[in-house]
């Protein structure tokens, strides 16, 4: 597939006289062709202007519409599902068979969001028929629904250039609740974007829509992704990625003379619980279970687990021996930038001046800078809450194992964490039940919280949380996965007195379309007669 290298404004390309950015193949360092030119401010301004645009007519195409759309993205990515994956292996150093797999998540998500769409009770339809005789006061016949909010940024993120990018989760959520969308791509995955962002203006050619139903953006985050969060057209901001790019956006949606929501997912340290009996029965299994859950893509998961908390009891010293020799006969492995590689020896230096180094990885080459050796800090609870600083998150392959004393320390260090994606509690059904005082803290921390399993994986399904308390995410009320995603680009709205044929058609009486509504307090998907 032929790249140009320029911005995607609408239906058109955008100009070649930008400021020149460059992929780089971060397992040898070496550039990739083309270069490519960011995006103009004035760009900027034509993609965000034609989202406006767009946004009424987009808004009001059904929901059946809006699924043959997506489907039609998902199958044109399935399409050029090879050399797709080997641009992204090129930019990321990721393994084919991962990203074969994140193309599938990517598709698999368009797919999910089209079949909500088409059953249609996503849109929570509620009808409170008029009440003319009621006294003292009659009320008049109301109905609302769920509508979309408007023209929405999305932000590509570095780990996942595939399923948390171009049409990533947050691009399929907003374009799933009616909102046109403008992405900026995130500069280290520029060609696999382009491949992605052609498919879905293929998608937009031939479903009929506006050419600003869609568009996307190179260039710096702090000049053409502030610009764009900054435009006054845009109504939403999404972003997965770092606590400093994902704060940095929220103080920029914050600062405007119209505030607009900034739903950003910014990750953590999720900590995992092993009680007594956990490291009695499986020490072992425990061992290998983290070790492949925190090396696991380099450790460059959001929901790698960071930190591990355990109570020093006789099967400690196997524990602890069986992750050591795991982790000193493995190889140093590929982070997915030269910056997050930085990122991670100024974090791993940090720490290691704080903690003890309990286990290393075969040492990293020098000479590459996205090169990073596997690491396993050790310290105690006592030393762990004297140190903010062993709490921050360290993005790669490392953890922190802390050692505490009894269960109820579980239940001071749960109370003292920042937000976090995930939480996890390893031990015996009885243990578990019995810990009742630890859960309640790590509900009030976590979007996720798991028993006897790491968290790593999050499944694309309806259930799925992944979001969390801030520093997590921005707004502990949503999710970036699964298909509660598409609550974060909706609104309600109430229409009272209108005659039945002016009504949305998902609130009219005869219910047209056959999902489930609320009327007069009562869930039904049959119509109904009267006002």
């Amino acid at each position: 597939m032929q790249l140009s290298g320029r911005s995607f404004i609408g239906n058109q390309r955008g100009g070649q006289d930008g400021t020149p950015l460059q992929a780089l193949n971060p397992a040898t360092g070496e550039p990739l062709q083309p270069v490519y030119k960011s995006a103009s401010l004035a760009e900027v301004d034509h993609a965000a202007q034609l989202a406006e645009v767009a946004f009424p007519v987009y808004a009001a195409t059904s929901g059946k519409e809006r699924a043959a759309f997506l489907r039609r993205v998902a199958g044109g990515l399935d399409a050029v599902v090879k050399p797709l994956t080997e641009r992204a292996h090129l930019e990321t150093a990721l393994p084919m068979a991962r990203l074969v797999g994140e193309t599938a998540r990517t598709t698999g998500q368009l797919r999910l969001f089209a079949s909500v769409l088409e059953e249609g009770s996503w849109l929570d339809a509620r009808i409170d028929t008029a009440l003319p005789d009621r006294k003292p006061q009659p009320r008049p016949a109301l109905r609302s629904m769920l509508r979309p909010l408007g023209q929405v940024a999305v932000f590509g993120a570095s780990n996942f250039p595939l399923a948390f990018s171009a049409a990533g989760g947050d691009t399929a959520s907003a374009l799933a609740a009616g909102c046109p969308v403008v992405v900026k791509a995130h500069s280290a995955h520029p060609g696999t974007s382009e491949i992605v962002a052609s498919v879905v203006r293929r998608a937009v050619l031939d479903s009929g829509l506006p050419e600003g139903t869609f568009s996307l953006l190179y260039g710096p985050g702090a000049e053409i992704g502030a610009a764009l969060v900054r435009h006054p057209v845009m109504q939403a901001v999404a972003f997965t990625g770092s606590q400093r790019g994902g704060r940095t956006l929220m103080d920029l949606a914050a600062a405007r003379p119209q505030p607009i929501p900034c739903f950003t997912e910014m990750s953590g340290v999720n900590p995992v619980f092993l009680l007594p009996s956990a490291l009695r029965d499986n020490a072992e299994a425990l061992a290998q279970g983290l070790f492949n859950s925190f090396t696991l893509g380099v450790g460059q998961f959001c929901t790698k687990p960071g930190i591990v908390f355990y109570i020093e009891q006789q099967e400690t010293a196997f524990f602890l021996s069986k992750l050591h020799a795991l982790t000193t006969q493995t190889a140093p492995g590929t982070l997915l930038t030269p910056g997050i590689g930085a990122e991670f020896s100024l974090g791993t230096q940090a720490r290691s001046r704080m903690a003890k180094v309990a286990a290393q990885g075969l040492p990293r080459d020098a000479r590459l800078a996205c090169s990073a050796q596997v690491l396993i800090h050790l310290t105690s609870l006592e030393e762990f809450l004297s140190r903010p600083q062993l709490a921050a998150e360290i993005f790669g392959p490392v953890t922190l194992l802390v050692r505490c004393a009894g269960k109820d320390e579980f239940v001071r260090a749960a109370q003292l964490l920042e937000g976090q994606l995930t939480a996890t509690v390893f031990g015996s059904s009885e243990e578990l039940l019995a810990a009742g005082a630890l859960f309640q803290q790590l509900q009030r921390k976590a979007g996720r919280v798991i028993c006897n399993g790491f968290p790593t994986g999050v499944e694309v399904s309806h259930a799925m949380v992944h979001g969390g308390p801030y520093p997590a995410a921005s707004d502990a009320r949503f999710t970036s996965v699964g298909s509660q995603a598409i609550y974060r680009f909706v609104r309600p709205v109430c229409f009272q007195g209108f005659p039945d044929p002016a009504l949305p058609v998902e609130l009219q009486a005869a219910n047209p379309l056959g999902i489930e509504r609320l009327i007069d307090g009562v869930l039904t998907r049959e119509a109904f007669s009267g006002e």
